[in-house]
């Protein structure tokens, strides 16, 4: 004798439930982890923000140890390709231009006002 096999509508419920699930990204755990993700999107931002203030990918790099480097050359490709269609010009950074004052050995002979002028100009009448 042979074993009695499911019946064809469970096998038919079965597959309809597979099929469902396998389209499904949806559900916790089945897709991609969205730190992933978003670690990608903030990475092609960065290289974006890069071409379009004028940076190359180098200076982007060591600006941005953190950043996956192909996600960054992804970004920053995209917005050159961007720019370059739409005859965009990029805006310099000024984080590394800013010149910092220089110092002077001595103190400035400058007098600083602790006190409100009324109150000082009291005392002194005292």
């Amino acid at each position: 004798m042979y074993p009695r096999s499911p019946s064809t509508p469970l096998r038919l419920m079965v597959l309809a439930g597979l099929l469902l699930l396998a389209g499904c990204d949806k559900i916790p755990g089945l897709g991609p982890d969205p730190r992933v993700a978003q670690r990608d999107a903030e990475a092609r931002a960065i290289g974006g923000a890069c071409r379009h203030a004028l940076r190359g990918l180098e200076d982007c790099y060591t600006l941005n140890p953190k950043a996956a480097k192909a996600s960054v050359f992804a970004g920053w490709k995209d917005m050159d390709g961007y720019m370059r269609e739409n005859k965009i010009e990029g805006t310099p950074s000024v984080l590394g231009k800013m010149d910092k004052p220089e110092r002077s050995e001595r103190t400035p002979d400058i007098e600083i006002e602790t006190e409100p002028r009324d109150a000082a100009a009291s005392r002194n009448r005292s």
